[in-house]
């Protein structure tokens, strides 16, 4: 009978130093957040990019390894710079044999559609060849894509004149107009080697897939009505890119146009766009995704196919650097283009080498077959521009936009109606419009849920997806779905909390005559987070703490744990408000809650 208090004693005991070592744990794995190492500031992950970007294999020296010799580094700045220089050296004589049958097939395709494209960019048609030339052979050293076929592209060149036609006319002064391109053409390529060197490629991500979606659809409807000039044979036309504009120049000069729509001309409008189509199937094979919106996207479309991966913002610099050259060379704007790179893979192209033969096989036809492609006739070039416009509209994909996201939808929509009713800048200003919206939307109001604990887990999720989910009557878990807790939504957050904490201190007094006790804000989805974030976080402590609710931060990134600690809020509310995980903090809360009742 004695020995019962003792046994009784020293179960508490134990129960109370397990008590002290979970705490004493919780307390170790929080020092590993309190006491992480400063991020790299902004400059230093610049200057990181730029050495990634030029010595891919010499950026994790230290000084525990032998230092590189000047000439090895030399050779890894030149590899980065030149991928050629990687895979050349393995080059096969078996390689070049597909290689030279695909840039044949290229040339076969590029020869009368850059042309064509001059056209629509309102320059002589010698400087679509010439585009189809110097871009490649730049692409074809700097370039790590092994299919993408460069050159001039319908819709580039239609932007192109469409912009240009504002500032100065072709028809006044076609030497001005062609200098103007060619400056346009090389701070296009500033700007586009400055972004993939800086590693800035992200920004193109602004205009979203759907808005492309739209755009080129809009834009395939405005090129092909501007072929009726070919076609019909039209003397004088607008200058205007909406379809109300085009169509009327149409219908009004159509009375007078008839005289020149001869039989062997329609007969040659016909068998051009039909053997096109006749053919597109056989060389365009039904699996490629070549609805992507840009080069860079074509290039690594082709590149999963073959299982290898492309960096964008290399890609960005070879680009730039090719249209730097081409604008210095008389060449207009040059990307990767979505028709050609398909017959360039399905030619069975192994590398870039098949570029380099299209550009000299292109060349060999200016300087020998000049006076046979100049009395091409313009009806042609029409029909072989209509030839590749249908793959420009993707009916199935807006249809899916919309199944998917009904704001990706109206950015589409916006666009497609901006470029066809409007203007192409238009149009791309809708898009950005809406896609920046988008963005903002988002950002203002972003998702804050309520948590609870899944059955026989340590998982917490939202309880409006997981019914399931326990609450922790006098506990309250809050998760930020947001990247950043900024200016721009830092009082919704704040709003919406202390929202959530009234009505739970509502519900509790109702029920269980019980009060809040602790409120944990779930931040592991936060990645940064500025002055006015920390403000907010400062003010909910006070309002909290003047009702007695802890506040607690579980699973703080990097940044976030940085910047509170820069700006001394952790010394103002203690840094035993921080866990490394919401089950630590839970834990933490509940310790403390029984503390507090068995001191009562």
């Amino acid at each position: 009978m004695g020995s019962l208090p003792t046994e009784s004693l020293s179960v508490e005991e134990h129960q109370q130093q397990q008590v002290e070592m979970d705490d004493t744990s919780r307390t170790e794995r929080a020092r590993w957040l309190l006491n992480s190492p400063d991020p790299p500031s902004i400059w230093h992950e610049l200057a990181g990019s730029i050495r990634e970007a030029f010595f891919p294999r010499n950026k994790l020296s230290s000084s525990s390894r032998v230092k590189q010799t000047w000439r090895r580094s030399a050779f890894s700045f030149l590899r980065g710079l030149f991928p050629i220089l990687n895979w050349g050296r393995n080059y096969k004589a078996s390689k070049f044999k597909s290689d030279l049958m695909a840039g044949l097939t290229l040339a076969s395709l590029s020869i009368p559609q850059s042309i064509g494209y001059a056209n629509l960019a309102k320059l002589d048609p010698q400087y679509g060849l010439y585009t189809s030339v110097i871009p490649p052979l730049i692409y074809a050293l700097m370039g790590s894509s092994r299919e993408i076929a460069i050159g001039p592209v319908a819709v580039v060149s239609m932007l192109l004149s469409a912009l240009m036609q504002n500032v100065q006319d072709p028809a006044a002064d076609p030497v001005a107009y062609r200098k103007l391109v060619f400056t346009v053409t090389f701070f296009a390529g500033v700007f586009q080697s400055v972004f993939g060197l800086f590693r800035l490629g992200f920004l193109v991500d602004f205009l979203s897939h759907a808005a492309i979606v739209g755009f080129m659809a809009g834009a395939a409807i405005v090129i092909g009505l501007q072929q009726l000039k070919g076609l019909l044979g039209i003397s004088h036309f607008t200058n205007k890119t909406d379809v109300v504009s085009v169509l009327g120049s149409v219908f009004s000069s159509l009375h007078h146009s008839l005289h020149n729509l001869t039989i062997p001309s329609l007969l040659c409008d016909f068998l051009a766009v039909l053997v096109s189509s006749e053919f597109r199937p056989r060389l365009f094979l039904p699996y490629l995704p070549l609805n992507c919106k840009e080069a860079i996207a074509v290039g690594r479309s082709f590149a999963s196919i073959k299982g290898y991966h492309l960096d964008g913002n290399k890609e960005m610099v070879a680009m730039g650097f090719m249209n730097i050259a081409g604008s210095l060379t008389s060449c207009y704007v040059a990307t990767g283009s979505f028709s050609r790179t398909a017959v360039n893979f399905s030619a069975g192209c192994q590398t870039v080498v098949s570029n380099i033969v299209m550009a000299i096989t292109v060349l060999l036809s200016l300087e020998l077959f000049t006076s046979l492609l100049y009395y091409t006739p313009i009806a042609i070039l029409a029909s072989i521009i209509l030839s590749a416009l249908p793959g420009l509209i993707d009916i199935n994909e807006a249809i899916n936009i919309y199944k998917v996201d009904k704001l990706d939808f109206l950015a589409c929509i916006g666009a497609f109606l901006g470029v066809l009713f409007a203007s192409v800048e238009i149009g791309l200003l809708a898009a950005v419009t809406i896609s920046f919206a988008k963005i903002l939307l988002n950002a203002v109001r972003p998702g804050i849920e309520l948590q609870g604990r899944l059955p026989r887990t340590d998982t917490y999720g939202d309880i409006s997806q997981f019914p399931m989910a326990i609450k922790t009557p006098g506990i309250l878990t809050i998760r930020i779905n947001s990247a950043l807790f900024c200016f721009a939504n830092a009082n919704f957050i704040r709003e919406r909390i202390m929202r959530w904490v009234t009505e739970e201190q509502d519900e509790l007094e109702e029920t269980t005559k019980r009060t809040i006790q602790a409120v944990i804000i779930d931040m592991s989805n936060l990645m940064n987070i500025d002055t006015s974030g920390i403000l907010v976080l400062e003010e909910l402590h006070k309002k909290l703490a003047s009702n007695g609710i802890e506040l607690v931060m579980a699973s703080p990134r990097w940044q976030v744990i940085h910047k509170l600690k820069s700006a001394k809020l952790l010394d103002r509310i203690g840094k035993g408000c921080v866990y490394l995980s919401v089950a630590e903090a839970m834990e933490a809360c509940l310790a403390s809650k029984f503390a507090a009742l068995s001191n009562c």
